[in-house]
């Protein structure tokens, strides 16, 4: 039985500590922001700052989940993240359908040029989305919100990508069956693309909450805000106190956790699938 060679053992160990000190320095901020969340008043401004809190300060939680109504600024997160994603999901699924197994004139071209929009940056459209919501009268509501939210250039890229991989023999089946392009893309193609459409639906549900520039533009009143516009509204009411803000970014933080843990087998599956063909 031949041994390994050491240089593929030492390798290894390298590589191994490499991983280990990005994945130290990744978390290393989510460790400081939880520990600084859970101090009291004064210890973060101490020469030099603790790393720990002498003792857990789990009033700061409540402190400030009562001096802001945050019930509502994560109801208004979960319809707002929620509409978009389901939004993104339905139109992505149909223009990758149809950019990957339909045939029209300038099929591809079009598709370069939806991809072209990924390079724009964001902050350009802002002024024409506010100005097109206001005209249309849905400030400071669900709909101005989400109107502009509901197409992911994204999306479209990624799942075309799953489609292009799916095998064409079940669709011609279908066909023989005499089922349409609609049926083929509702019973076929969608059941199959499942892992890649919880990758999109959980990557835009993120994408979404921690959206700040446009729910900030699109709101007026304190009712409509978002859990990160809580978050920044923390950082008004108390602008010295570090636990404070910490504590009400650990609380706009613990869904996205959620949400990570339970949709977490989704993600590999998802992105093999959209891999590029």
């Amino acid at each position: 039985m031949r041994r390994p060679r050491s240089g593929t053992t030492l390798g290894g160990v390298v590589g191994g500590a490499v991983v280990a000190l990005l994945a130290l320095a990744t978390l290393l901020p989510f460790f400081s922001m939880i520990a600084t969340a859970l101090m009291g008043e004064f210890e973060p401004l101490r020469s030099p700052p603790p790393l720990l809190p002498a003792r857990p300060h789990l009033e700061n939680f409540a402190a400030v989940l009562g001096a802001l109504p945050f019930a509502r600024f994560f109801l208004n997160s979960v319809v707002f993240a929620g509409a978009a994603v389901a939004g993104q999901v339905l139109t992505s699924a149909a223009a990758a359908y149809a950019f990957a197994r339909l045939r029209f004139p300038g099929r591809d071209r079009v598709f370069v040029a939806f991809l072209a929009v990924l390079v724009v940056p964001a902050a350009v459209l802002l002024i024409p989305r506010f100005l097109l919501v206001r005209a249309l009268g849905g400030l400071d509501g669900y709909a101005g919100l989400v109107s502009t939210e509901l197409v992911s250039v994204g999306g479209i890229f990624l799942l075309r990508q799953c489609f292009l991989g799916l095998p064409r023999d079940l669709e011609d089946a279908a066909r023989l069956d005499g089922a349409g392009e609609w049926t083929i893309f509702w019973r076929v193609a969608l059941p199959l693309s499942t892992p890649a459409l919880a990758t999109l639906a959980v990557f835009g549900f993120v994408e979404e909450w921690k959206n700040f520039v446009w729910p900030l533009v699109a709101t007026r009143s304190i009712e409509m805000q978002v859990a990160e516009l809580g978050v920044a509204s923390v950082h008004g009411l108390y602008p010295a106190t570090w636990p404070y803000q910490m504590a009400a970014a650990v609380t706009a933080m613990v869904p996205m956790l959620v949400l990570y843990f339970v949709a977490q087998r989704y993600f590999m599956r998802g992105m093999a699938l959209a891999a590029p063909r």
